[in-house]
């Protein structure tokens, strides 16, 4: 999402460094790019709200799920734990 963003901005400095150069062809162009930079900084935003609004939904299932089942939720974490042990003890 960094890198998109700088890609934006970088292309908004770059359009403000051109504004004093003439033509209709350079001008035209110039409006598109704008346009098309307003609007993928809106579906940046839409998608970044979405994003979070899915890790909000996850998190809160999550910490329901922890609190109904509590015995379970230490035996699926030690079982992750143990797999992830695995795995490191395998790669070294």
């Amino acid at each position: 999402m960094g890198d998109v963003h700088q890609a934006i901005e970088d292309a908004e400095e770059l359009l403000r460094m051109t504004a004093s150069e003439a033509g209709d062809g350079v001008s035209a162009a110039r409006d598109r790019i704008h346009q098309r930079l307003v609007s993928a900084r809106a579906k940046l935003s839409e998608l970044q709200d979405a994003a979070l609004d899915q890790v909000k939904a996850a998190s809160a299932a999550t910490d329901e799920f922890v609190h109904q089942n509590p015995w379970a939720s230490i035996g699926i974490g030690a079982a992750l734990g143990l797999l992830a042990g695995l795995v490191i003890a395998r790669r070294q």
